[in-house]
């Protein structure tokens, strides 16, 4: 897949929206696995994405027990005869996109090689910011500060059940 993308004309009027949980250096998962098992962040990600598209990668799917309900699931693979149930199969980031219908904010959820890709088109950023290193072998790309603004952001600090504190953080698109 390119990594420069040009999205078609008739997808600006959406508020394509990247949502994921990173640590402090970037890090989204382990062996197709989170880094972590955050509670809050899940009722969250399903709060913000029940009822929209939503955008993934193979793995990302793969790594899910079965396509999220009451979503529309639409995979990106470079893998022509691959195969899901419950789920749209896509092979181009515009073709993901016209998938997406009449939703005026499609969420692109993962992973790292799907959030690099659609980064420069994207709108928004929802992110659960854990306040630790892991180590990862997949990753979110850096969030440019001259391209993207902070526009929310609520610290919860660490509990009994947690050992970390983390942030629920918003970004919009400056430019």
């Amino acid at each position: 897949m390119k990594k420069n993308i040009s999205i078609n004309k008739n997808y600006e009027d959406k508020e394509l929206t990247l949502i994921a949980a990173v640590s402090e250096n970037n890090g989204l998962g382990l062996n197709n696995k989170l880094l972590w098992n955050l509670r809050e962040d899940l009722i969250r990600f399903k709060k913000l994405t029940l009822g929209h598209s939503i955008i993934m990668g193979r793995k990302t799917f793969e790594s899910l027990p079965n396509a999220l309900p009451e979503r529309k699931n639409i995979i990106l693979t470079r893998n022509k005869k691959y195969k899901a149930q419950n789920a749209f199969i896509t092979h181009s980031v515009n073709e993901a996109i016209s998938l997406t219908d009449d939703d005026k904010q499609p969420f692109i959820i993962g992973g790292g090689e799907i959030y690099s890709l659609f980064i420069d088109i994207s709108k928004k950023i929802e992110l659960t910011l854990i306040h630790r290193k892991y180590k990862a072998d997949t990753f979110f790309p850096i969030i440019d500060s001259n391209k993207w603004g902070k526009i929310y952001e609520k610290y919860n600090p660490s509990k009994v059940k947690e050992t970390f504190s983390y942030s629920f953080v918003t970004y919009k698109k400056l430019i």
